[in-house]
């Protein structure tokens, strides 16, 4: 039976298309099995208070084998990814960026907390998966 991983894919909310299409793609990829953990807009974690918020963040990214960070421009101004690679790389969680689909510049944030940047091609994203994820 192959293993699933579970993932917490880092991402902003402005830019929920992208989220989507990273799950479907990685959804529709054969003998792959993954778990997403990541609150979403289709899935929030409902709750004003940011401390609350943070530690649903964190609980959710200790359980996770791995951190695909979508590393669009906009992730340099967002203090939540900013939140989720910290916690990620304090808990020794491997974050891999992924480069939002047609751009080629990625995030300095997402850069600076990668193990690596990948492209976003369906196969990088598994091969960076099964190599770093904590299984």
């Amino acid at each position: 039976m192959a293993r699933e991983f579970k993932i917490f894919i880092s991402h902003c909310w402005d830019y929920h298309t992208d989220l989507v299409k990273l799950r479907s793609l990685l959804l529709r990829r054969g003998y792959f099995n993954v778990e997403f953990l990541e609150a979403s807009i289709d899935m929030p974690i409902n709750s004003e208070r940011a401390v609350y918020v943070k530690r649903a963040l964190r609980s959710k990214i200790i359980t996770s084998h791995l951190v695909l960070a979508i590393g669009g421009m906009y992730a340099s101004y967002s203090e939540w990814m900013y939140y989720e690679l910290e916690t990620a790389y304090q808990r020794y969680i491997p974050v891999v960026g992924v480069a939002p689909f047609g751009q080629q510049r990625v995030s300095k944030i997402v850069q600076d907390y990668s193990i690596q940047v990948v492209r976003w091609n369906t196969e990088s994203i598994v091969n960076a998966i099964r190599t770093y994820a904590k299984v």
